[in-house]
């Protein structure tokens, strides 16, 4: 009797808890892709990380195995049905209202007055991996606020959010948070710019519908070729996003927004996201803050 032998590389394995373990073969496949993808960096390092996160895809597929989750995928109409959820579970959508709130000082105090001076009194913005909303919500308040302030002046914008995952996007659309997540945002605007549940019991607030308005949502994988973004922008917010991706696909990115701004337009990032040795037409300006040359 012959017995057909397989790398133990190869071999699927299951815990003692039953989750299933992820081959070096099923994780080059799926790392390789998801960079490809997503541009996220998957090192062997996040083997783990992805074996985990995955687990409840295979439960709800049924799949016995990564190897038949890899075929369910990559096969016929895989793409069109899981890669959807998939991304969701890879990526990460962690956020906050008024997040690194200096930006949104330096934003009203200094950058808008600019921008208006230089472009006009309409400003467009692009909140790009806006995951489940309060970053664009977020400009949406202040430059709200700064209208109010200066209701001669005829100021306007529009703020273009996008985000891979529908998921989030459909949350974000919603506009509808639990109470508790309103704790960065100042008191004013929390009665001016939200409105609570008529079950209070429920401890959700809802983005007042002028803000909502202000916000136009869509899909929008930042690996494309192109964008379809009306430009050119005055204001990219992209933070604490490019942090995940390969320092080859950071620079490709970051030429890519270049193309959509206009000069003298602004570029913000995550305070732990740098743009040393790129080459750009950037120049710093404040902590994580860049203006077109």
């Amino acid at each position: 009797m012959e017995y057909a032998i397989r790398p133990v590389d190869e071999i699927e394995i299951t815990s003692a808890g039953g989750l299933k373990r992820l081959s070096e073969g099923d994780f080059q496949r799926l790392s390789t892709f998801i960079q490809q993808e997503l541009g996220i960096k998957m090192p062997p390092a996040k083997k783990a990380l992805l074996e985990s996160r995955l687990q409840k895809r295979l439960r709800a597929l049924g799949c016995k195995t990564f190897s038949e989750y890899c075929d369910t995928l990559f096969g016929p109409g895989g793409m069109a049905r899981e890669l959807v959820f998939m991304l969701d579970l890879v990526t990460t959508n962690k956020t906050d209202f008024f997040r690194e709130s200096h930006h949104f000082d330096l934003l009203i105090h200094s950058i808008i007055p600019a921008v208006v001076r230089e472009s006009g009194r309409r400003v467009s913005l692009w909140s790009a991996g806006c995951s489940t909303g309060e970053e664009p919500y977020t400009l949406a308040m202040v430059l709200s606020e700064f209208a109010s302030n200066h209701p001669g002046l005829g100021f306007d914008f529009d703020i273009t959010a996008t985000d891979i995952s529908t998921r989030v996007l459909e949350m974000a659309c919603k506009g509808i948070y639990k109470e508790e997540r309103l704790a960065p945002v100042p008191e004013g605007y929390r009665r001016r710019y939200f409105l609570r549940s008529r079950e209070r019991s429920s401890g959700l607030v809802r983005v007042a519908p002028e803000v909502r308005e202000k916000v136009r949502f869509s899909r929008l994988n930042l690996m494309d070729d192109e964008f379809p973004i009306e430009s050119p922008l005055d204001i990219i917010f992209c933070r604490n996003v490019i942090i995940y991706f390969s320092k080859e696909t950071q620079e490709r990115l970051m030429w890519k927004f270049c193309s959509y701004l206009k000069p003298g337009g602004y570029l913000f990032l995550g305070h732990s996201e740098t743009l040393s040795g790129l080459g750009l037409p950037l120049k710093k300006v404040a902590a994580s803050v860049y203006i077109k040359c």
